[in-house]
Formats: structure tokens, C-alpha cells, sequence
């Protein structure tokens, strides 16, 4: 068996990165990729390797000579690297093809090392490692017959987004047996490229193969193997994420994300918070069947999306603004909040970073526990009042008459109290806890309610959150720090629909109570971890002397041997020590997946 790694390509994509390098050169992690890649085949027991070369060749060859570890290295030289594509490449390899059993590579992969010695394994003699598509993907996708025979190579520009459950991307290696290559693939490689140039790619000739009655190509489907493929800067910073130096690393790559998790459709979000009950089915049929016009469209400016937000909440547009995400909100309303502000720890962050420029007076109360005598005490200390209701990360809550009392105390006192109810519908408590209702508005000018809707209503991605209240004057401040296209088209189309699903949200925000019943009891099943109580969809939790291991370890070892992320909560202000970590509700399977885990592997 011997290998052949095709390498002559520029890269440009990459751009400062390749400038003076070929892709294989290309550092992820302090390793280059085709160290990487060579590794690899040494550890299977490879003791030839073939390199096809063009771009900044020399760099390549000086920096490997003409051996790698135990492994022979020949190379080849595509001198019209930048007229040519990867067919040529490889046509100019072919009697090295001719002469062995072949492991084929492109060099702008990384991947696990186990890969290779997996597919050497495997008894089928002519493989072609593959995927299941994923959203991050791009390139040639196949599709699987029986017994895992490769029935079609679908092109880039054959690609139908209808069928893509039903695709496999090609990971761009293949093992191909002697007797393959000799008899049909070297054959028709030499046929296609007299027929149809140099500017081609060697996929289209296993394209060609499988439209014979007979052929041996079969898929190797990769089971939880990692892999990626480098075209641009931004593969490199995710491959960079998956191939960390080590777990603590991986973490930090993913926390500094702050979210795009889709393009880890594998990792399980403990972390972020959000409904997993909502939307449904219809919502998101409804809103795919108008992407088109959507996103070809300008949004409307601020007064349509204002107007849409108060018919949601049966208030005055006037009383309302709506905002890209409750942060954006957060952000605009601080310069209009004049003295000390109250801030119950531990909080949000968002609310002292973005009132940097008041004084911040603390409160933290024993055990992550208040009630309204706590914050009537505490309130007579400040100018303003915090209340995030119920409070995050603890999931204290506090009954919406004893909020009402609250705002009416601070209102005869010249006080104003900003209440962030985010999460305040998924409250078992209360049966209609939001206090965004005109009378409410009119009642209490010193009220200032935030909401995100992105998580409560389960669409973090379109970004929506409401500011409202009853100051005229505090609504024209704020909505001088928003711009006029805050919203998009995807977010103005959710809230003119959103009114016709209110029954169906009522109902995902039950679904969320009831789990939360069940979550809980299970988790302090484990005996690893106390449950704070809580009215949102999450829980503060504690770690228990039933596991020795403290927050950030066990959230590194969740992401490393799970895929599993979990907030940790420590150095966080407000947060004694390094045993505190929050999780969030998602749906009873994954939460048994959780729950699974830690009872078995983390209980002592």
C-alpha cells in the first residue's frame, strides 16, 4: 500500500496564510497539515508516499525531504499548477497508480489519524471515505445504495438542497486497490482527460465509473471520526476549534464563539438558553416558504417593526421599541439612566458592562435566594433597581404582584426599575406573567421592561428582543441610539406572524414547566449536583461531594468526550468558588443524555 497526496494547488482563499506557501503548509494548532497527514499514514504502517507539487514547491520539498519519519517520499511536479486542476495533478501520478495499492489524499484536510487506519481495515479493497452532508459542507456529495455501493457523484452544481438528507460528502480520500486502478480508474482517467482537458477534477472520473453497471466503489461512512477541510480563513479557525491542542483549548475556542454552533451540529448546547419546544413545524414551513422574497428584500424601518412588537403585545406602538436582541436594548437604553444602579449578583453581564458609567451597587444574597423584602431593603441603597425576573443564572423568581408593589414604591420614590423578563413565560407561577400590558405602561413610567424574544420563542437567530415603557421621553432617548434597519427581513416576517402561534407557544412554554419538574428531580438523582430552584429554563447548579471534579474540569470533559457544552460559572461575581454551573432545559432526550452521563460516569 502506498500513498499519493495531491498538493499543488495555490490556496488563495487563505489568503496571507498561502501567500508564500501551498495548503499543506498551513499551521492549525502550531502543526502543519501535511505533517498532520503524514502522521497519520505512518502510524498505519505506510512506507511510500508520492507528493504531486506546483505552488511554492520548493518549501514543501525543503521542509520534508525525501523521507518522513519511516515513510519514502517521491515527488511530482505540476508546473501549470495555476491552469490546471486536480485531474491534471493526478494524471501526471498515474503510473505511480499503476503500480500499488493506493491511499489517494488531498492536502487541505485535517482529520483524525484513526481514519486511515480504519479504512486500511476495512475488507472492501476500493473505498471512498465519506460524510453525511452538513450544513458547513461544499463540494461534490454522493449518494449510497445498497450495501453502502456509491450510486451517483453529484456535482456542486447538481446539488438539490431537497435531497440533501439524502447525501454524503466525499472527505477527499479514497483506497483504491491495484486491480481497480489498473483495469478501470487509471483507464478512464486517461480517456477523460484526453476527452475533456486539464481543467477538470479527478471525482468526475468516479462519476463516470459509477454509471457502469458493475463497479467496485464502495463508501466508507466516517462514525464519529473528526475531520474538516481548509479552504478559507474561517475553516481554519474551526478546524483550529476541533483539533484542539487539548480540552481546555477546545472550550475557549468554543465559549469566544458566543454561538454559530451550527456548524457543530454534533455538540449538544447545554449552554445557550433557549425554547426546544418552539417553533413548530408549520412556524418554520411558513417562514421557508417566503425566504426568497425575504431575503431579496429590505426590511421595514423602525416604526413598522415598533408597530409589529406592540400588536404582539397589545400595546401602543408608542410605548415600545424593538430591538436586535434584548443586548442591542440593554446597550441603548444605558446613557439614559442618570445615578446608581441596583444589581442583583450573580447577573447577566450584558446589564454592569453596559452601565459601565454608573456606579454599580451590589447585592448578593445568601444562597442565590430574594424575595420583595429583600430588594425593598436593598433598593433604599440605589437610584435605580435591576430585576431580572426570574433572575439569571439562579432562576429566582419573584410573584409579578410583588413586582407591581416594587415599581409602584420605586415610582413614588423617583426611582426607575429596569425589569428584564426574558424568561418570565416559562414561570409556572404566575398565569400571565409578562407585566408588558398598556395599563401597566400607563400606571408606571419608571417602569423600563426588557425582553428577548429569540429565546423564549426558541430563534436566537433572527435576534429580536422588545424594550417598552410608559416615559415618552426615555423612548425617544433610546430610540435615538437604534438604527432605522435594526431588524431584519427574517425577524419583521417572525413578528408578523408570530400572533396567529400564541396558543401554540403557551403550550411549548407548559412543555418547558413540566420537563423542568422531571429534569430536576433527575439531576439531583445523580448525586453529583444541587438543584437551585428555578422558573426559567435553566438551573443553577451546584457540584456535590458525590464528584470530585471541579466546574471547569467537568465542563472540559463534557465538551472533550461528549460533545457536551455547559456553562461554567466560575469567577463569575457573585459565585463563591468553582463549583457552580448552569444548564439549560432542552428536550427530555437530550436531558436523559445528560443525566445518563453524569450518573454514570461521574458519580462516586
Amino acid at each position: 500500500m502506498q500513498a499519493i497526496i495531491l498538493a499543488a494547488g495555490m490556496g488563495n482563499r487563505l489568503g496571507k496564510y498561502t501567500k508564500d506557501n501551498t495548503k499543506c503548509m498551513l499551521a492549525i494548532n502550531g502543526k502543519t497539515l501535511i505533517e498532520r497527514s503524514l502522521d497519520a499514514l505512518d502510524n498505519a504502517g505506510i512506507k511510500k508516499c508520492i507528493m504531486v507539487v506546483g505552488y511554492q514547491k520548493g518549501n514543501v520539498i525543503s521542509f520534508l525531504g525525501s523521507r518522513y519519519k519511516s515513510i519514502d517520499i517521491q515527488y511530482v511536479s505540476n508546473d501549470i499548477y495555476d491552469k490546471t486542476n486536480n485531474i491534471y495533478s493526478l494524471f501526471l501520478a498515474k503510473d505511480y497508480l499503476l503500480q500499488d495499492d493506493t491511499l489517494l489524499l488531498e492536502s487541505d484536510l485535517i482529520f483524525e489519524s484513526r481514519l486511515i487506519s480504519d479504512m486500511l481495515a476495512c475488507p472492501e479493497p476500493t473505498i471512498a471515505a465519506v460524510a453525511l452532508y452538513e450544513s458547513w459542507m461544499d463540494g461534490t456529495v454522493v449518494q449510497l445504495a445498497k450495501d453502502n455501493v456509491i450510486a451517483n457523484f453529484i456535482p456542486k452544481k447538481f446539488f438539490n438542497y431537497h435531497e440533501k438528507e439524502t447525501y454524503y460528502k466525499t472527505v477527499n480520500i479514497y483506497k483504491f486497490s491495484k486491480d481497480f486502478l489498473q483495469n478501470t480508474y487509471v483507464p478512464f482517467l486517461e480517456a477523460y482527460s484526453h476527452a475533456m482537458g486539464n481543467n477538470e477534477y479527478y471525482e468526475q472520473v468516479l462519476r463516470v465509473i459509477t454509471t457502469l453497471d458493475q463497479h467496485e466503489l464502495k463508501a466508507f461512512v466516517l462514525d464519529g471520526h473528526k475531520w474538516y477541510e481548509i479552504d478559507d480563513v474561517q475553516d481554519k479557525n474551526i478546524a483550529e476549534t476541533i483539533f484542539s491542542s487539548s480540552p481546555k483549548e477546545r472550550l475557549k475556542n468554543i465559549q469566544n464563539a458566543y454561538g454559530g454552533y451550527w456548524r457543530y451540529p454534533q455538540l449538544l448546547d447545554f449552554c445557550y438558553l433557549v425554547n426546544p419546544y418552539f417553533p413548530t413545524l408549520q412556524l418554520h414551513n411558513e417562514m421557508k416558504a417566503y425566504f426568497i422574497d425575504l431575503i431579496a428584500s429590505y426590511p421595514s424601518g423602525l416604526n413598522t417593526q415598533n408597530m409589529l412588537s406592540a400588536k404582539l403585545f397589545n400595546i401602543e406602538s408608542a410605548n415600545v421599541l424593538t430591538g436586535n436582541g434584548a443586548a442591542e436594548l440593554i446597550r441603548a437604553v444605558a446613557p439614559s439612566i442618570k445615578g446608581s444602579i441596583g444589581v442583583i449578583y450573580p447577573t447577566f453581564n450584558e446589564y454592569p458592562e453596559s452601565f459601565s458609567g454608573n456606579e454599580i451597587i451590589p447585592f448578593i444574597p445568601d444562597d442565590f435566594a430574594y424575595d420583595k423584602k429583600d430588594i425593598i431593603v436593598f433598593s433604599a441603597k440605589c437610584d435605580n433597581l435591576l430585576l431580572i425576573n426570574p433572575d439569571n443564572p439562579s432562576g429566582n423568581y419573584i410573584p409579578i404582584s410583588d413586582v407591581i408593589e416594587l415599581a409602584a414604591l420605586l415610582r413614588d420614590k423617583g426611582k426607575k426599575i429596569i425589569l428584564d423578563e426574558s424568561f418570565v413565560d416559562f414561570s409556572a407561577i404566575d398565569e400571565n406573567p409578562s407585566l408588558i400590558r398598556q395599563s401597566i405602561l400607563d400606571e408606571y413610567p419608571n417602569l423600563i421592561i426588557i425582553k428577548s424574544l429569540s429565546k423564549s420563542y426558541g430563534v436566537p437567530g433572527i435576534r429580536l428582543g422588545v424594550l417598552a415603557c410608559g416615559d415618552s421621553k426615555l423612548i425617544k432617548q433610546v430610540r435615538g441610539n437604534l438604527s432605522i434597519w435594526n431588524i431584519n427581513s427574517f425577524g419583521e416576517y417572525f413578528l408578523q406572524i408570530i400572533g396567529k402561534y400564541q396558543k401554540d407557544y403557551r403550550i411549548s412554554c407548559g412543555e418547558i414547566a413540566k420537563e423542568r419538574i422531571s429534569f430536576k428531580k433527575e439531576l439531583e438523582n445523580t448525586g453529583i449536583v444541587r438543584v437551585y430552584p428555578s422558573e426559567a429554563n435553566y438551573f443553577l447548579c451546584r457540584l456535590t461531594s458525590g464528584t470530585h471534579l471541579s466546574a471547569p474540569v467537568l465542563t472540559e470533559q463534557l465538551l472533550e468526550d461528549h460533545n457536551i457544552f455547559i456553562k461554567d460559572l466560575s469567577g463569575k461575581k457573585g459565585i463563591p468558588g468553582t463549583s457552580y454551573i448552569r444548564l439549560a432545559i432542552r428536550g427530555k432526550a437530550d436531558n436523559d443524555t445528560l443525566v445518563k452521563i453524569l450518573s454514570n460516569e461521574y458519580h462516586h
